[in-house]
């Protein structure tokens, strides 16, 4: 399993239209890829000098889903991100392979 987690920081003054679009149309088109078998989003808290810092996790299967989503969707899909808030969040990605779960 691969977990891929996308950190933004978004600006306070679009943060509720940037989290209302990320929960209606961003997240269900990355799910829709099929890449991915589950997502969520979180807050981080601590620390905020510019923005409002969002976490978002999806869980990928194996690393063929992980390499399709980043090659064939990403870009599209960053792009679109890219442009609706353009000058308005900073982001930074991660892939992570999960070693072991607790439950």
């Amino acid at each position: 399993m691969f977990l891929y987690n996308v950190t933004v920081s978004i600006d306070p003054v679009i943060a509720e239209d940037w989290l209302e679009w990320m929960r209606t149309a961003h997240i269900p088109d990355v799910m829709a890829t099929g890449c991915f078998i589950e997502s969520r989003i979180s807050r981080v808290h601590g620390e905020e000098d510019s923005g409002i810092t969002y976490a978002i996790t999806y869980l990928s299967p194996n690393q063929e889903k992980m390499d399709e989503y980043q090659k064939q969707h990403a870009p599209i899909l960053q792009k679109d991100h890219s442009a609706r808030f353009a000058g308005k969040f900073a982001a930074f990605r991660t892939v992570l392979s999960l070693i072991e779960e607790f439950k």
